[in-house]
């Protein structure tokens, strides 16, 4: 049996967003990065240029030239914290990476609510130049990420079996290709972290780029799907058609497509109307869905 939920109606907004909000501004230099590989990733020998940032109108972080993949972690308070865990893949249409709205707000909101979230910096595909490929490099980025958290799941008060992703854009389509292959590899040389599995428990794909061909696993995990009815219609469309193809597989899934929005709105202040109460129905779901459960 599988349960799938669809909810294509404009919602109302949930008061106290803008309390999820707070502090989120000056996320971007909070903490220090954790390297996928502390030893260097793989593919990227002989890159030691250092990230680029430049600031948008908004004054939002953008961050490009990524040779030494990371995450930044932001951890719940033992009292408040839930057990599950998030891999926050912000887009940027693989040539940067829009790390505020699409990445330290989301963590931030995740923490607020007990849910443990590291937002991810991947190697990028299609910037001007690039030696990297998504499925060579940015998918075993996001595949060594959850294997990486999931290492950690003790140190961090974590559950393994609650460690999922969620991906906006370029970074949705990262999620959703990291949820449809995934498995144990051979460990090289000796690093056992390589060993664990990297199946996200549960995969969220916001407005995401639909990778051509995908095929769903019967064992995919379970999916929350998310855009705008204004957004382009390989989107808009292409997700209603991906909910179709999950529930065929039998993977329950729910879908959220809001009327007159269109494409990256992510986590913004500035953002008004039903919209904003997108995360909201992210973290019911994955309440609905056993991921909240206390330790």
């Amino acid at each position: 049996m599988y349960r799938t939920r669809l909810n294509v109606r404009p919602l109302l907004a949930a008061a106290g967003l803008a309390l999820l909000l707070l502090g989120a501004e000056c996320a971007a230099e909070s903490v220090s990065p954790l390297l996928l590989w502390p030893g260097g990733a793989p593919g990227s020998e002989g890159r030691g240029a250092p990230e680029a940032v430049r600031l948008s109108e908004r004054g939002e972080h953008i961050v490009s030239g990524i040779n030494a993949p990371s995450l930044v972690a932001r951890l719940p308070t033992p009292r408040t914290a839930t057990g599950a865990a998030v891999i926050v893949i912000p887009g940027g249409g693989h040539r940067e990476l829009w790390m505020d709205h699409e990445g330290y707000r989301v963590a931030d909101a995740l923490v607020e609510r007990g849910i443990a979230a590291f937002v991810l910096k991947y190697r990028l595909a299609r910037e001007p130049d690039s030696p990297y490929t998504i499925e060579g490099h940015a998918l075993p980025d996001v595949q060594r990420a959850i294997r990486l958290v999931r290492s950690h799941a003790t140190e961090w008060n974590l559950d393994p079996a609650r460690i999922g992703v969620i991906g906006f854009s370029a970074g949705g389509e990262l999620a959703a290709l990291a949820a449809a292959s995934f498995g144990k590899v051979v460990p090289r040389d000796g690093d056992p972290i390589d060993g664990l599995s990297s199946r996200p428990s549960f995969q969220a794909l916001i407005y995401p780029s639909i990778p051509a061909g995908l095929v769903i696993p019967p064992d995919a995990p379970p999916a929350f799907l998310l855009c705008g009815a204004a957004d382009q219609p390989a989107i808009a469309r292409g997700l209603a058609s991906l909910y179709l193809a999950f529930a065929t597989a039998s993977v329950p899934s729910e879908l959220h497509i809001y009327a007159g929005v269109g494409h990256g709105f992510g986590i913004r202040p500035t953002d008004h109307g039903p919209i904003t109460a997108w995360p909201s129905r992210f973290i019911e779901w994955l309440d609905a869905e056993g991921f909240l459960r206390s330790r």
